[in-house]
């Protein structure tokens, strides 16, 4: 039997929420988009207890929709977010809901879901297709199923951006996420997919933005690999939940993919600044290096992939109206100002890579 029970998540600021607007279709063709008159949804977020998903159910609940979590129930959902009122805390636990299970249990994702029934899935946390099948055979009358896949499946490649018609690695390290793209196609489901790059905010479980704070606090020097002039991209959380905000009955997304990042592209020279400026540091020192002369063992000297790495977010932005809130010193500044600059981090300082190559003679000179 599915348990349900009342917890409290996390709130962020509404000012950067849209309203969604639904319209009733007479017919539809198959797989197609399917809205009701009701513009209230009952939706499940597959995770909702991280991240993204702190932010995006604080977005439903606001915008009016029965939300429940889906989550092992490992991780509290009762969290506040800095700088949030108790009033509307409180608001927000009273209203979100929690249903406890391991996803890989299929035979009870498939008896909970099927007796509970909702209009709408967001799959924040999914990696293979096969964790995706029992949803969808569980909800034959779901009106849409939103995906959180990655910029990740692209296949590497010397002309960008990346478009979404371009090329994808069925080798990459997302390949479960590319399956779950094709999983979707395949199915009579509407479905609509969206391909974040580098997502950086307050709550950041990844060490993107952090991995910079900490050496600019610390005072030391930023060993960034090769030249520093790599190209790539991050995209602020509160802008992704927008756009995951803005699929929502949105006859455009329909069986569509988006990706979703930031305007503007940035050197890792340029982020490094970036996020001294942010944070009110001094000018950073960059040690530039080789990271071919160096055995880091399994540690990770950097916490972005050693390439040109961005996409175009042309289409989120002509079909759905998106448009990002945050230029990236803003967004940083938003990121430390709630989050590291509190003196709040998901990781320690790490500084044994930095001090192997810090540590060698020979070093490319910035």
């Amino acid at each position: 039997m599915a348990r349900f029970s009342k917890f409290c998540t996390v709130k962020c600021c509404s000012h950067w929420a849209k309203p969604v607007l639904f319209k009733k279709r007479i017919s539809q063709p198959k797989g197609a988009l399917h809205v009701s008159a009701s513009s209230e949804k009952k939706i499940l977020i597959m995770g909702g207890t991280r991240f993204i998903g702190i932010f995006l159910s604080r977005l439903l609940v606001k915008e009016g929709h029965k939300v429940t979590l889906f989550t092992r129930g490992k991780a509290p959902i009762a969290q506040q977010l800095p700088g949030e009122s108790d009033e509307d805390f409180s608001d927000f636990s009273s209203k979100i809901l929690h249903l406890k299970g391991d996803r890989k249990d299929y035979d009870f994702v498939k008896s909970s879901l099927s007796a509970e029934g909702f209009d709408v899935v967001y799959d924040i946390n999914g990696r293979e297709a096969e964790e995706v099948a029992p949803i969808l055979d569980a909800l034959p009358n779901l009106e849409q199923y939103i995906y959180c896949s990655s910029a990740g499946v692209y296949l590497k490649s010397d002309l960008l951006p990346h478009f979404e018609k371009d090329a994808v690695d069925p080798k990459s390290r997302h390949k479960g996420k590319l399956e779950t793209e094709s999983l979707l196609a395949s199915r009579d489901v509407n479905w609509t997919s969206i391909r974040p790059v580098y997502i950086y905010g307050p709550l950041n479980y990844n060490p993107v933005e952090e991995w910079f704070f900490h050496r600019l606090k610390a005072g030391r020097p930023i060993p960034v690999p090769n030249s520093g002039v790599q190209i790539t991209q991050l995209g602020h959380v509160k802008d992704l939940a927008t756009a995951f905000i803005q699929v929502l009955g949105n006859e455009k997304a329909s069986r569509e993919i988006f990706n979703i990042s930031g305007e503007k592209y940035v050197t890792f020279d340029g982020l490094a600044r970036a996020c001294a400026k942010a944070g009110g540091f001094p000018e950073p020192e960059i040690v530039h290096y080789n990271p071919k002369e160096f055995d880091f063992g399994k540690k990770k000297a950097f916490p972005f992939r050693d390439q040109h790495f961005f996409a175009s977010v042309d289409k989120a932005k002509s079909v759905l109206g998106w448009k990002p809130e945050f230029d990236l010193v803003e967004g940083l500044t938003d990121s430390y100002n709630l989050d590291f600059g509190r003196g709040t981090f998901r990781k320690e300082a790490d500084f044994s890579t930095d001090d192997i190559i810090l540590g060698k003679s020979l070093v490319l000179q910035s």
